[in-house]
Formats: structure tokens, sequence, C-alpha cells
């Protein structure tokens, strides 16, 4: 069983070429990294599965409904849910505001925001008042975080959730996502350059390099040597 599947999938940016026939797949209550150096397409990926861009080829499967048209908005109500690099909260949004925008794909019923957001980030219900852009890169990146939760995802997708992080929220961010797989029967798919990170978390690893899947394996696979000169800078 496979909760998201891409196949064979090729991206391009004009006539420039981000992506070559990529192919990963996404276990149920697993998470899945994918890793790489910088400009090798794995943001690409992550933006062909939400549909920021069309693909060219292949197709993106989710349970059993195919992707390949279907615009962002109708992949966030099927339960697919983006944390993009970089965060992009609302900044002159107060934090409660900004749980508050991923009501727009749920329903009436669901238009609330789950309490254990706050369990895991306890930071982001004492500070619901305070405009987003006057927290800290960390407590943002845990505030985009909530947001998506805020749209009940299946599937949870995560552009370097570490990038700029200081240790200890990348810690709380480490465990709140084990939560989600553990507890909530999640699945999780990131990007990320943090392989220590990736090691005590991840489930199931994917290598890219220009454009293409070079390696997948167990997250054990990081220590091989095979799989590590694809990551060295």
């Amino acid at each position: 069983m496979t909760a998201l599947s891409v196949q064979a999938i090729d991206l391009h940016y004009g006539a420039a070429q981000a992506l070559k026939s990529v192919s990963l797949e996404c276990k149920p209550n697993r998470i899945t990294a994918v890793l790489g150096r910088n400009g090798v397409g794995k943001s690409s990926t992550l933006r062909a599965i939400t549909g920021v861009h069309n693909i060219t080829a292949g197709d993106i499967t989710f349970g059993t409904e195919i992707l390949r048209k279907a615009p962002p908005y109708k992949r966030a109500r099927m339960g697919l849910a983006y944390v993009p690099q970089g965060r992009e909260i609302f900044p002159l949004l107060t934090v409660r505001e900004n749980l508050q925008t991923g009501f727009a794909s749920v329903a009436r019923a669901d238009k609330n925001i789950p309490p254990y957001i706050f369990e895991l980030f306890p930071v982001l219900k004492s500070m619901l008042n305070r405009r987003g852009g006057d927290l800290s890169g960390g407590q943002q990146q845990q505030l985009a975080i909530g947001r998506a939760l805020v749209t009940r995802p299946k599937v949870l997708v995560l552009d370097e959730p570490t990038e700029g992080i200081q240790p200890s929220i990348i810690k709380d961010i480490g465990r709140a996502l084990q939560f989600l797989r553990d507890e909530k029967g999640m699945t999780i798919l990131l990007v990320e350059q943090f392989l220590d990170f990736c090691r005590e978390i991840a489930d199931d690893i994917y290598v890219m390099d220009r454009g293409e899947i070079q390696h997948a394996g167990p997250a054990s696979d990081l220590d091989l040597p095979e799989v590590r000169r694809h990551l060295m800078v």
C-alpha cells in the first residue's frame, strides 16, 4: 500500500529540465526523506507533488487519485499539506490568524485548531495574539507546520524544515514529526540536508543528484559510501 506515489515525472522551467524521470513512494505511517546537494531538484519534486508547478511527463498518485492536473487547492482538500521552504507565514497576521488560514480547505465542522498542535508547539499558544513577523525563525517554522496541521492532512510535505533553525527547536520539530507518524498515523515527506536529523527520524530515504533519483533505501543507508558521495559538497 502506498500513500503517495511519484511515477517517472519530468518537470521543466521553460527550456530547462529540472526533474528527469523521478520516481518515489511514500508508504503510510512512515517518514520519507529526500536528500541531496543544493540545486539537484529536491524542492522541485515537492512543488510538483503539491501542484505548485505542473509536471511535463509521468504521474503522481495520492491514494487512488491521480493528481497530474489537479490544482494545489484540490490537493489540499484531498489531504496533502505543504510546509514550503522559507515558511511563508503571513507576517502582519497574528499567530491565531495564521493558523486560521488553514481553515480554507476543511469542512465547516473542522474549522477549529486541533489542541494537539499546542501540545506539540506550546509557544504558539502563548503567542496567539502576536504578529507572525514578530516570531523568531524557529517559532515561525513551528507556526508554518501548525498551519499545515490545521488542514487535517493525510500526508504532510515539508521543504527544509530545519533550515536556519536553532538546535533546540530542531529537536522539537523532530519529536513533533515522530509524534505525527506514531500517534496520528500521518505519512510525512520531507526534503532535508541535515543528515543527522534524517538519520534520527526518517524511515526511508531517496538521494537526488542532477534532477534524478540516485539511491533509494532505508535511512540506515545514509552511512554507505556510495550514498554519502552524492551528499558531499
